[in-house]
């Protein structure tokens, strides 16, 4: 296929244990239908590449799939949980949906960009913290909330954000969708 020997050349691969990782999660589909395995291996590709996809990792995933890379764009820019530009380390995802708005969650938003002096879409100085609002993440029942990687903030304050955010640039590492997601076993 064209696209594979572009992407070679590009030398966008996923490291050898994660390509053994994505193998199996291709071959859960039937041939054909390898199309399926394109949100995972999005997710997998975003946590691996800088925690966005740019054009040649989208492309990457294509030859990986066989598919069309407009097939990915398609995907990757139509939820909110990838990021086709750079993002902060810590992309804090805050629901702007009723539940949540109803209890707070434009004040929350507001509080963090005073809290990291950035606005919604914007990442901080120092490449740490990118500040999204999203749809609803699920959470309405404990709204207002928020997502940071994988892992749901929920019944928020102010104190508990400040706290949250504390942590997360204490510990300086990137958040993904998979920290707490055991692919394998599946």
């Amino acid at each position: 296929m064209e696209y594979k020997s572009i992407i070679e050349q590009m030398e966008i691969k996923f490291s050898a244990d994660s390509l053994i990782l994505v193998n199996k999660i291709i071959a859960r589909y039937p041939a054909g239908k390898q199309k399926s395995a394109l949100i995972p291996l999005l997710h997998h590709a975003q946590a691996e590449f800088d925690g966005w996809l740019s054009a040649p990792v989208m492309d990457y995933i294509a030859s990986l799939l066989l598919i069309q890379p407009v097939e990915v764009y398609e995907v990757a820019t139509f939820y909110s949980m990838f990021n086709v530009e750079p993002k902060g380390k810590c992309v804090v995802e805050v629901c702007r949906t009723s539940s949540c708005w109803l209890r707070g969650a434009n004040q929350l938003v507001e509080h963090i960009e005073k809290k990291l002096n950035i606005k919604d879409g914007q990442t901080t100085a120092d490449g740490m913290f990118t500040l999204k609002t999203v749809e609803c993440l699920g959470s309405c029942g404990t709204a207002p909330m928020m997502m940071i990687g994988a892992q749901f903030h929920e019944n928020l304050t102010f104190d508990k954000v400040d706290e949250i955010l504390n942590l997360c640039k204490t510990e300086g590492k990137r958040k993904t969708y998979l920290d707490e997601v055991i692919i394998d076993k599946y």
